[in-house]
């Protein structure tokens, strides 16, 4: 089977397993008791129902409709796969409510309405419309959706979108703003060339003009052509942009154009005629997933040049999840009766400052950039910037309110950024932030169960997903019996080794000669270290520790001693470390939390506590987060002088004497933790009230492996670790029977760990 063929059906079991979709229905009230059901239902549904008889404008007092979008298609211009008809669009509009969720806690019913009368598809709409607090129309094939769109904004009171028309364009608008700062040119004078004439290419040029851009400077061309003012086949919005002179070609108007819009198929520009663009050229190459003019081409034709593109891989992509969360979450959270051009404004200005200003540090780790700042390589935002909740949604909703179409003004601006703040949530965000930092820099990770179906499978995916290059040790022979019943292929960059086989012989007794020499005054004779260098665990640590593998995976098939006493034998602790500790991070529905020590410390003292503390610190800010940390115990600030209570005290207080930079505090139970409003109230004074915590250290193993597994089970929650803390070198331990996502997340954590351990090296080195 093909990489493409396995991909295909790697997409097809991701939608039907476990369960059939992307999206479902949560309860969000109590439900449990009779009492329950019956305020839920009959008979005291009765009593909002006849409040919102009485004024309609209690539906967002009593039901979900002001956090409610509804995604509606008839499938009639799917991605690029074209009228593929309603249903077939249904998991798109599916993955759309899954990111209106995941960006800005907005939920979301997808519509798939069957009719391609616009008359028809707008009737059906206003009908439904009462259900919804906004309406976000997709994939609606042009010049129908212009109509759809234009009727419905004037004859709905809530907030109508198409977004890919204005999405596109709002965040393009973006870049153009920071583009021709940097290149030093006003909008009232380029001259741009547009590829394409759809809904997003009318869009975008009809918001630069609201910028400034002068309609006469505007050349447009589609599959046909230029547009010119004989052409009969041109909407009423395309006419207003038929300025060109017929015949013109796409290569003889880029002669001096200032910018080039690309919104059409790839490969039409050539370096020749980028070479006779405008100085400080500016090009948005945007057709996917095949850009008009290939990046790392351009770029290397036009040093001067300024580039976007709306692909992930690089520098500038102009990415619609930057905008529709968040519009909408604005407008929804001020009853906006619409969204005008006032707030899409807005949202193009918040997006272009955001690009201005300082970036946090967890976007930077996120894409493995040593600083982000402003320039020709970062015009807009990042999706996985965490400000793009806290800055565009109160732009839109100050726009609207000063615009008149807000029907619920705010007035405490701080609460309702605080309000935002918490929406960030746990929507694994953290997940997607390490996969896509350990792809920046892949390392070489040694799997030392490949001989496991599951693990194998998780060396693929990684492998695949260019996460890693794995390293796979096992018996050879069971391991390609193995890659062919799981089609492992293109397995050329692969290494096998069974460090029990012949072959291997002079590697092992080369390893063990080392070994023995580093501990034969611990008693370990030659032949005893040849024999442990047969073995697997002894093996791997060997090769990270000679810089043959740069990660060491194992403990899915084995106990967690077993695993570990190899680790500590051959790799060891790192330098001033005296304790080696374990933490995990669980995914929550309040954010990402790392609960430590999970896996190693049964008992540990107030000295050893503070040490846990101090390297799951350094853990957090390796994710790109700054550690809040709470020392847990089941007394709160002094009321036991229990053993096991003072030593927690005494651990905060060593912490607040050495590192008094860290923001630590204890000893606390978790509900005073975890809750900060309450810890506010009953301790004004710890340095942890008003605070978000992220950070949980528990009084012993025993606390500590319970709570991460029952958050685990209980609320199934995903977990990342047990992440091996205090090391000299990489070497993560796998959960016993660990699944295959889980591992997957493993060797992103192993090879994030051997990328900040290299930049150590590299610092050490440069002093």
């Amino acid at each position: 089977m093909s990489s493409n063929e396995r991909k295909r059906r790697e997409a097809l079991v991701y939608h039907a397993k476990p369960k059939p979709g992307k999206i479902e229905v949560i309860p969000t009230k109590k439900y449990s008791t009779q009492r329950d059901l019956s305020l839920a239902y009959s008979p005291g549904v009765a009593e909002p129902c006849l409040e919102i008889a009485k004024d309609i404008d209690n539906a967002y007092k009593y039901t979900a409709k002001g956090n409610l979008v509804a995604v509606i298609s008839n499938g009639t211009a799917v991605l690029g796969l074209g009228d593929i008809g309603p249903l077939a669009s249904k998991p798109v509009m599916e993955g759309k409510g899954l990111l209106f969720k995941i960006f800005a806690d907005i939920d979301v019913f997808d519509i798939e309405v069957d009719t391609k009368d616009v008359e028809s598809f707008i009737e059906t709409v206003k009908n439904i419309a009462p259900t919804f607090g906004g309406i976000n129309l997709e994939d609606i094939k042009a010049p129908e959706a212009f109509e759809i769109e234009r009727r419905l904004v004037e004859e709905l009171d809530i907030p109508v979108m198409h977004d890919d028309q204005h999405g596109t364009a709002i965040i393009s608008s973006a870049a153009l703003l920071n583009a021709l700062e940097i290149a030093e040119k006003e909008i009232s004078e380029i001259k741009i060339v547009v590829s394409g004439a759809g809904s997003a290419a009318m869009a975008c040029i009809k918001l630069y003009s609201l910028l400034g851009v002068k309609k006469e400077n505007v050349t447009m061309f589609d599959v046909d052509g230029v547009l010119h003012k004989n052409r009969t086949d041109l909407s009423s919005m395309q006419m207003e942009f038929s300025n060109a002179q017929e015949n013109l070609t796409l290569e003889e108007a880029l002669v001096g154009a200032d910018v080039f819009l690309g919104l059409s198929v790839g490969n039409i520009i050539t370096p020749k005629m980028l070479l006779q663009m405008n100085s400080n050229p500016i090009v948005f190459a945007m057709a996917n997933p095949v850009p008009e003019i290939d990046y790392d081409l351009a770029v290397k034709t036009r040093k001067d040049i300024i580039m976007a593109t709306g692909r992930s891989d690089n520098p500038n992509q102009v990415n619609n999840v930057l905008g529709f969360p968040f519009i909408f979450r604005g407008a929804l959270d001020v009853r906006a009766s619409k969204i005008n051009e006032e707030m899409k404004m807005a949202a193009v200005k918040a997006l272009a400052n955001l690009a201005k200003e300082p970036v946090p540090e967890q976007v930077n780790i996120a894409y493995g950039e040593t600083k982000l700042n402003f320039g020709k390589d970062y015009i807009i935002p990042k999706p996985f910037d965490p400000r793009l909740l806290t800055q565009v949604p109160p732009a839109v909703a100050r726009a609207a309110m000063e615009s008149g179409v807000a029907k619920e003004p705010i007035y405490d601006w701080q609460r309702y950024e605080d309000d935002l703040y918490e929406r960030l949530g746990g929507d694994n965000k953290i997940t997607r932030l390490l996969l896509n930092r350990a792809k920046m820099n892949p390392k070489r990770v040694v799997y030392a169960e490949a001989d496991h179906l599951d693990v194998l499978k998780a060396a693929q995916i990684s492998r695949d997903e260019r996460v890693c290059q794995p390293i796979l040790l096992g018996r050879r022979e069971v391991i390609l019996e193995l890659m062919q019943e799981i089609e492992f292929e293109n397995t050329d960059d692969v290494i096998i080794i069974d460090p029990k086989s012949d072959e291997q012989k002079e590697q092992v007794n080369a390893y063990a000669e080392k070994y023995w020499k580093s501990a034969q005054r611990q008693g370990i004779t030659l032949y005893e270290a040849q024999k442990l260098l047969r073995e697997r665990n002894y093996f791997a640590a060997m090769m990270v520790n000679e810089g043959d593998a740069d990660a060491l995976l194992s403990g899915y098939s084995r106990s967690y001693p077993t695993v570990v006493k190899p680790i500590l034998d051959l790799i060891g602790m790192a330098k001033g470390v005296s304790r080696i500790a374990a933490t995990n991070l669980m995914n929550t529905s309040r954010g990402p939390i790392f609960i430590s020590d999970t896996s190693i410390n049964i008992n540990p003292n107030a000295e050893d506590l503070a040490r846990i503390a101090k390297m799951t610190s350094y853990i957090v800010k390796m994710f790109g987060m700054e550690p809040v940390m709470a020392m847990i115990s089941y007394a709160n600030y002094g009321s036991s002088k229990h053993p096991e209570a003072r030593k927690v005290k005494d651990a905060v207080q060593i912490l607040h004497e050495k590192s008094p930079d860290l923001l630590v505090d204890g000893e606390l139970q978790v509900d005073f933790a975890l809750n900060k409003e309450m810890l506010q109230s009953k301790f004004p004074f710890s340095k942890l009230a008003g605070r978000k915590v992220n950070s949980l250290i528990f009084p012993n193993l025993d606390s500590a492996n319970s709570n991460y597994k029952l958050i685990k089970e209980l609320n199934k929650t995903d977990s990342i670790g047990p992440i091996m803390m205090g090391l000299n070198k990489p070497a993560h331990v796998l959960q016993l029977g660990a699944s295959v996502e889980e591992m997957v997340n493993m060797t992103a954590v192993a090879v994030v760990d051997a990328q900040e351990k290299e930049k150590k090296r590299q610092a050490a080195l440069s002093i």
